[in-house]
């Protein structure tokens, strides 16, 4: 469990930031040929959904992509991404947020840029502040952890480290139950990132993911969040993850705040109607409002090599 502290944004810090919010304008200029969805976006500081206000929760799935050391000025390079990431995060302000592939140095990089009030638990896959981290962040103004735990998507959950089902890269899930300070009710977060390799191990992720979550109390809130590596509603793992109704995706269930971007486009610009492969999933205890695919960047940089998944939910 981190300390929340705001520290100094690093090289690129935020001077290049401040008054260059551009994110989402070919958003904001695009009309949606699919019934029910508004174009709006976040452009010239404007989040499209932002500080969660009376009983309503603002869940977030990111895969801010590990930092590979790339060199500064190009794309990839962390040092010039994680300002944009900072300033994207101070405009939507989420309640809860689920990051994939986070490495220890980035997780409290993160914390240090989120503001003060943001606190995160997590777990690096290998143990410790070893590999990548399925941290979850929230805003402890308005929830508060109860419980949290973490397991391994593999034959042996409960062994640190562990690996089946034809991966070759450890995975992992990380939950925590949370108190909603506002209106007292509980829910669970539950965050991961299934293997961009093995189809058979992401159907097995899926479906233990699935068994651990119908393992919670039936009267808790759940919202699941991550990068699946596989399309939704055209996967056999979305299948065994929404099957009888236990979760829903809420991109299909709320109200669509932008057009259907794939949430990969790999720095590049947005594919309308590309593979939605990070999901934001609720049970039935969870009413979703809207939701959005946030193409976000600031003078044309990207935060990550994936799109933010954003859901704007009650808790019922």
């Amino acid at each position: 469990m981190g300390v929340s502290r705001r520290g100094i944004l690093g090289a690129a810090g935020m001077a290049g930031v401040a008054g260059l919010f551009s994110a989402n304008s070919a958003a904001a200029n695009e009309s949606s040929a699919e019934a029910g969805t508004r174009a709006t976006a976040a452009t010239a500081g404007e989040p499209l959904i932002g500080r969660a206000t009376g009983d309503r929760l603002h869940v977030m799935s990111f895969n801010i992509r590990y930092d590979a050391k790339a060199a500064p000025g190009t794309p990839d390079s962390w040092t010039d991404r994680r300002p944009v990431l900072a300033a994207f995060l101070e405009l939507e302000q989420p309640t809860v947020m689920g990051v994939q592939e986070a490495l220890y140095h980035q997780v409290r990089q993160v914390d240090g840029d989120l503001p003060r009030h943001y606190d995160w638990i997590g777990l690096g896959r290998e143990g410790g502040g070893r590999g990548e981290f399925m941290s979850i962040y929230f805003d402890t103004r308005r929830v508060e952890p109860l419980d949290y735990d973490h397991f391994w998507l593999s034959d042996t959950p409960n062994v640190i480290g562990s690996k089946s089902w034809g991966n070759n890269v450890i995975r992992m899930t990380t939950w925590v139950r949370f108190r909603d300070r506002r209106t007292g009710k509980e829910f669970v977060h539950v965050n991961t990132h299934l293997d961009h390799q093995s189809e058979p191990s992401r159907q097995r992720s899926a479906a233990l993911i699935q068994d651990r979550v119908a393992g919670f109390d039936p009267a808790l809130p759940v919202v699941l969040t991550g990068d699946f590596n596989t399309p939704a509603e055209n996967s056999e793992s979305y299948r065994i993850l929404v099957a009888g109704g236990a979760l829903a995706d809420t991109w299909t269930t709320g109200e669509r705040l932008t057009p259907a971007w794939g949430t990969f486009p790999n720095y590049r610009d947005p594919v309308l109607g590309a593979n939605r492969i990070d999901w934001i999933l609720a049970n039935q205890r969870v009413q979703v409002l809207s939701a959005a695919i946030n193409t976000f960047r600031v003078d044309g940089r990207y935060p990550s090599d994936h799109t933010p998944v954003q859901a704007l939910v009650r808790l019922v």
